[in-house]
């Protein structure tokens, strides 16, 4: 039992290891000697493009629920006017930036993987670095400064949706007047509250996109190894998402409050 316990961390280590290095290794080609604009532009219609329905529908769903929940919930309390602050502060702090993270990595992230992964177990991967190719600013940068610049737009065009919905749900279903769900907003929502969005859709953005690369160009086994290496990509993605969000409301609202103190 012991030494299955210690093979097994040692493993943990070393899968964290090739990770940090990878990203490390991508970040260096992305900033030394950005890829071609061909390669990159194509992630970023990939990515980006191709993703804004599958975001829209997330974030104007979410919205209706959240501004129905909120209503149903406060309405007997005489605090339905606050509808639109929830609505606004849970699409912008928490559920704009990971529900396009979990709904990118779905859609996005689990391909890439199943790309990168044929590539490795087919030996292109081997290809490319015979003809001194590297693979990391070849395949992953692209995808990588991809992902760092779409997450976040992605982001901003989900919390929209997601007020927009929350809005017709207010106004056209609960009779709400559109001052009292906008007016709010004005008062309570933040420049640190976007910013608090904004940095976590960042962040997100790098974890599923070097994740899902780090796990494809790992994959062996042949087409059971993809489809494993796919599976464990998105899963992995999501828990980190996860982890990541509460780490990062802890840090980023203690540093928030000691420069207020100051």
């Amino acid at each position: 039992m012991y030494i299955v316990l210690r093979r097994q961390t040692l493993r943990i280590l070393e899968m964290i290891g090739e990770y940090v290095s990878l990203v490390l290794d991508v970040t260096i080609a992305a900033v030394k000697k950005p890829p071609g604009w061909t390669l990159l532009r194509e992630q970023l219609y990939h990515l980006g493009v191709m993703s804004l329905s599958v975001v829209s529908i997330t974030g104007f769903t979410t919205g209706f629920v959240l501004a129905a929940q909120s209503f149903y919930q406060l309405s007997d309390k005489g605090l339905s006017g606050v509808t639109g602050v929830l609505v606004g502060k849970a699409m912008i702090t928490e559920l704009g930036p990971i529900l396009t993270g979990f709904m990118v990595t779905g859609r996005v992230g689990a391909a890439m993987c199943a790309e990168l992964g044929t590539m490795k177990v087919t030996e292109q991967i081997d290809a490319l670095r015979s003809m001194a190719i590297n693979p990391n600013s070849y395949l992953v940068a692209p995808r990588f400064i991809a992902g760092f610049l779409m997450i976040p737009l992605l982001t901003i065009f989900s919390i929209v949706m997601g007020i927009f919905g929350g809005y017709l749900m207010a106004v056209y279903y609960f009779n709400m007047s559109p001052n009292a769900y906008f007016d709010p907003m004005k008062i309570h929502i933040t420049p640190f509250d976007i910013s608090t969005g904004m940095i976590k859709a960042m962040i997100f953005g790098i974890l599923l996109v070097t994740v899902c690369c780090y796990k494809g160009m790992k994959t062996s086994g042949g087409a059971e190894g993809v489809g494993r290496a796919t599976t464990q990509s998105v899963v992995t993605s999501y828990i980190l998402i996860l982890i990541s969000d509460f780490l990062l409301t802890m840090l980023l609202n203690m540093l928030h409050m000691e420069f207020k103190q100051i």
